[in-house]
């Protein structure tokens, strides 16, 4: 009886649709994950390892997030609710002790890391858009700013407008419009778009595949393969950007509440687009260096050309109408990512509101469509004041953040829940337990610290979490919540 309890307590969450299956989950998925990264950061990633050995970046990227899958896949088909790592953060930590805490910092990092990845994605449409409309890109104004932090150093942040600043704005605004109905509906435009993004990926692969040549795609540099600090450095600077463009695999556990059969659901979701992504990315990226070589690539890593280098790829076989139907079809691609993200961010303050861990504002639900409106809002318009940010230096930051605060705890708190609930019901359980789960900690662990320079993103996400436990800390003592619990009386909820 207490496990059938369980199981009902963690499906349900009053009033959401549960309308989305397995193919509308892996659909958002995928264009979650393939979004404009991709399209962007393979000079990056060539830069990082300085030859095409940088393809070891995205084979070792796709094992580290197969790895991490198999625990989103065991947490998210044991709680199945809106939300994600903000309930499995609280189940396994105790949800009246540190799992408190646990997820309010979660919650407070997704407030900077949600709507940034979201902007990342408008922006990235209005770069690429730049391509076909070069007056876009004439900066209006721009303004550095610098915080200098006690122990720590230097905090810098860059803020800029130009005409496509504006275009990236009005994409976020459109994406709130279309999400701004029912789940259903969503399901059903998600896989429309999701036929865009294939088809787009596909005659990518087709145009490099049948202008593919060995010579140019396997010129390896004389030390590509010599085990030394460069090697393993720049192995970690292109896994970092790996898991960046991977990341998203995950979206179907925001959205749960809203998921049908998710015992099923989730965990095919997740391991399906993981797979289909990871042999896309692979595919797509060799055949890209059969025919353009990676000195040209690595020369446009610092330049305004790695925006739009598969408009460049396609212009240079097929001439310039041919680069123009590109740089279209990766605008649906960045459209569709920013759709995809929006829909399961959104849910996550909603979850949090539910049970007062936020404010009461999120908990709101549309009277006649059943979603959380005024979380989708709420994260619509910070996205768009995001846009003003030039996201290409923050990435790293990004990442790191979230696997400090959200990853590595997670991957930890999968293991101990194995050891406090063993008999949870668990409709997955992750393959080869518990190596997955080890593989996942260790790559994670390497992308942080074995990178250049990789002091100033752990900066930025120190200050991050300084901030959030101070203001935890102060809220929690007034409300008479862990750890202050029997203190003072609890106050309401604001």
């Amino acid at each position: 009886m207490a496990e059938e309890n369980f199981v009902s307590e963690q499906s349900e969450q009053p009033e959401l649709i549960r309308g989305v299956g397995t193919l509308g989950a892996t659909a958002l998925n995928m264009i979650d994950m393939i979004g404009v990264g991709p399209f962007i950061t393979m000079p990056l990633i060539i830069a990082a390892m300085g030859g095409p050995q940088a393809m070891l970046g995205w084979i070792f990227g796709a094992i580290l997030v197969i790895c991490d899958g198999l625990v989103w896949s065991e947490l998210g088909a044991s709680m199945p609710k809106s939300g994600g790592p903000y309930n499995y953060l609280q189940e396994i930590y105790g949800k009246d002790k540190l799992g408190r805490l646990m997820s309010f910092l979660f919650i407070w990092q997704l407030t900077f890391s949600a709507p940034l990845s979201i902007a990342s994605g408008c922006l990235g449409f209005a770069l690429y858009a730049t391509y076909a409309f070069p007056n876009l890109d004439g900066t209006l104004f721009t303004q550095n700013f610098t915080l200098p932090i006690p122990f720590l150093g230097d905090l810098t942040a860059s803020v800029a407008a130009s005409n496509g600043t504006f275009v990236a704005i009005g994409v976020c605004v459109l994406c709130v419009f279309l999400l701004y109905r029912k789940i259903t509906v969503i399901e059903k435009f998600s896989k429309f778009l999701w036929i865009g993004v294939i088809l787009t990926i596909i005659w990518i692969i087709f145009a490099g595949l049948t202008n593919f040549n060995p010579a140019i795609a396997f010129d390896f540099p004389p030390d590509a393969f010599v085990l030394n600090s460069n090697f393993f450095l720049g192995l970690g600077a292109a896994l970092l950007i790996a898991v960046y463009d991977y990341w998203g695999y995950y979206n179907v556990c925001f959205f749960a509440g809203e998921v049908k059969d998710p015992g099923k659901t989730i965990p095919r979701s997740i391991m399906l687009s993981i797979a289909l992504v990871a042999a896309i990315y692979i595919v797509m990226n060799i055949a890209i260096l059969g025919v353009i070589p990676w000195r040209d690539f690595s020369e446009t890593a610092t330049s305004d050309a790695r925006r739009y280098v598969i408009s460049v790829f396609m212009e240079k076989l097929y001439g310039p109408t041919a680069g123009i139907i590109a740089t279209l079809l990766i605008m649906w691609t960045a459209f569709s990512s920013v759709f995809s993200l929006l829909l399961g961010y959104s849910r996550v303050p909603y979850a949090a509101a539910l049970d007062g861990n936020y404010f009461k504002i999120f908990r709101k639900i549309h009277p006649k469509h059943h979603f959380p409106y005024v979380s989708l809002l709420i994260m619509g318009g910070i996205a768009a004041l995001f846009c003003f940010l030039k996201l290409a230096d923050v990435i790293a930051a990004l990442v790191v953040i979230r696997i400090i605060i959200q990853f590595l705890a997670q991957i930890v708190g999968v293991m101990i829940l194995r050891q406090r609930k063993p008999n949870m019901p668990r409709p997955f359980k992750m393959w080869l337990y518990p190596l997955p789960a080890v593989v996942a900690i260790i790559g994670f662990l390497y992308v942080l610290f074995m990178r250049p320079n990789f002091q100033k993103e752990i900066r930025y996400a120190a200050v991050l979490i300084i901030l959030g436990l101070l203001i935890y800390f102060i809220r929690s003592y007034k409300r008479g919540e862990f750890p202050f619990r029997n203190k003072v009386v609890l106050a309401p909820e604001s």
